[in-house]
């Protein structure tokens, strides 16, 4: 199920970003030649107009087809040449790059501003958990080979009740159980599962509306001295907004995300460069899947404010001037209005193949890290 969702998100947020250089290339008078949907080989495709739109078998991307972008012969002075890319106002080139990313950020707006409408699953402030009815104590993480991992906890999952030391036919040995009523914390279970020393405990879970019992045994070393089973939860509560609020709210959550985003890939970009980079703290489409798959599990909300941080980040690293990335044919553009003089097409379309090939590099080391990360490696 994650690996579809991811594909889902990707594909939607590929086909917005594409859609906005679609767009504004054609309003102004470029010539499109493909829209597509997806990497080749092609499933099928039809034409309308002048432009051929494709539905291609691998989902991880897409594409458009803008005339005159790699710049040949054909597009500088043949004989459609007035509707090349190359051959537009240095504006309109830089309208048409910068678009593709303009979209990504007003679509995590939207999404953001859905999200907050539809309500997002937030940790609870202590006031939150004084003045509200009764909060769901949510599990947010469970450790690799943990206790709770072997008995089938898993994240988003709601605790109900735990009970120390009973036996098959449901009588209790000690007769000590805690029910997640109000008032609650993590700190009060996590005491309640130390003061088991060790006895299986019989807990109580609600997933996707269904009540289940896990058997585990708290063990030590986990997290220090003290019995755990391997886990951390929150007190989550569940924020909604007004229309009207949620589009203003979301509105500022973009502009916060994108500044957070940009000081990052910074750090980021600075670390590479100085070999400082540890790349087991950046995640590529393995890992993406499985963040995924832990934000599915804390509802429709929190999963479209997931998909909308991957739309500012799609936006924020497309602007990084380098070849291949809009950011870099944006430097081109900026170099040429400059300068006044046009870069050998030769020079820009070598540069973009090599920026492309290095791009693909980076992205294979992370996902090798990426399957590192998922086998304990």
């Amino acid at each position: 199920m994650s690996i579809i969702l991811f594909i889902i998100i990707i594909a939607v947020l590929v086909f917005v970003h594409e859609l906005g250089h679609f767009l504004v290339a054609k309003k102004s008078g470029i010539r499109v030649d493909e829209f597509a949907v997806g990497f080749p080989p092609k499933i099928f495709s039809w034409i309308r107009g002048e432009t051929k739109y494709s539905i291609n078998l691998i989902p991880f991307g897409g594409f458009v087809k803008i005339f005159g972008e790699n710049p040949d012969e054909e597009s500088m002075a043949g004989p459609d040449k007035t509707r090349s890319f190359v051959n537009k106002p240095k504006h309109i080139q830089a309208a048409v790059l910068v678009a593709g990313i303009l979209f990504n950020i007003i679509f995590a707006w939207v999404l953001f501003s859905a999200s907050y409408v539809i309500g997002v699953a937030s940790v609870a402030s202590d006031e939150q958990n004084t003045k509200e009815l009764p909060l769901p104590l949510v599990v947010t993480e469970v450790l690799k080979s943990s206790p709770a991992e072997i008995s089938g906890l898993k994240n988003g999952d709601t605790i109900k009740k735990i009970t120390i030391g009973v036996d098959t036919r449901g009588a209790f040995i000690n007769g000590k159980t805690l029910e997640i009523k109000k008032p609650i914390n993590p700190e009060r279970v996590r005491d309640f599962v130390q003061a088991s020393g060790g006895k299986e405990l019989q807990v109580t879970i609600l997933r996707n509306k269904d009540e289940k019992v896990l058997t585990m045994s708290p063990q030590k070393g986990l997290t220090g001295d003290s019995y755990a089973v391997g886990i951390q939860m929150a007190l989550i509560s569940i924020n909604k907004l007004p229309i009207h609020k949620a589009i203003w709210k979301g509105g500022e959550t973009t502009i916060n995300v994108i500044k957070e985003t940009a000081v990052g890939l910074y750090e980021l970009l600075s670390r590479i460069l100085t070999r400082k980079a540890d790349l087991t703290q950046v995640a590529g489409p393995v890992g993406i899947v499985s963040l995924v798959g832990q934000a599915s599990q804390f509802g429709f909300g929190y999963l479209l404010s997931f998909t909308a941080l991957i739309s500012v980040n799609l936006a924020i690293i497309n602007l990084v001037p380098f070849p291949a990335l809009d950011g870099g044919r944006l430097l081109f553009v900026a170099i040429e209005a400059a300068t006044r003089r046009k870069i050998a097409p030769k020079v820009a379309n070598f540069l973009n193949i090599i920026g492309f090939a290095l791009l693909i590099l980076f992205m294979i080391t992370v996902t090798i890290s990426d399957i590192g990360r998922l086998f304990g490696k």
